[in-house]
């Protein structure tokens, strides 16, 4: 029997070994996205919560604000906090559950907060 045919499938064997290795690595890269993208997602909507609180004129709410610049997936995780600050600036919060690709895993919540100033009229 020659060497070659003693090989055939090696190859394939040794790829079935490593494709384990392989989608943990895929898993691990797209969860790492998930959460950047929820960071980001709630620091958007602690940005826009404190500008509808820093204004009385706006027709929203803090926490409708917040939630309304988020994405509908991300903002139906997601808590909003508004409050003011040391008199003269507002401070909101947006707690978001980061969500998981791998099920029964939790990766926990990414909190951001946006604090901005209350216009001249408004402060005490």
């Amino acid at each position: 029997m020659r060497r070659a045919d003693r090989d055939r499938g090696q190859a394939a064997v040794e790829y079935l070994g490593f494709l384990p290795v392989l989608l943990l690595v895929a898993l691990a890269g797209i969860q790492l996205g998930l959460a950047a993208y929820a960071a980001q997602q709630a620091g958007t909507g602690a940005r826009a919560a404190a500008r509808a609180a820093s204004h009385d004129e706006t027709t929203l709410d803090p926490q409708t604000a917040g939630l309304s610049a988020m994405s509908g997936w991300i903002a139906g995780r997601s808590s909003v906090h508004a409050a003011a600050g040391e008199g003269d600036e507002v401070t909101a919060t947006v707690t978001v559950d980061i969500p998981s690709v791998v099920p029964f895993w939790d990766f926990g919540t990414v909190r951001k907060s946006a604090t901005l100033p209350l216009p001249e009229e408004d402060q005490p």
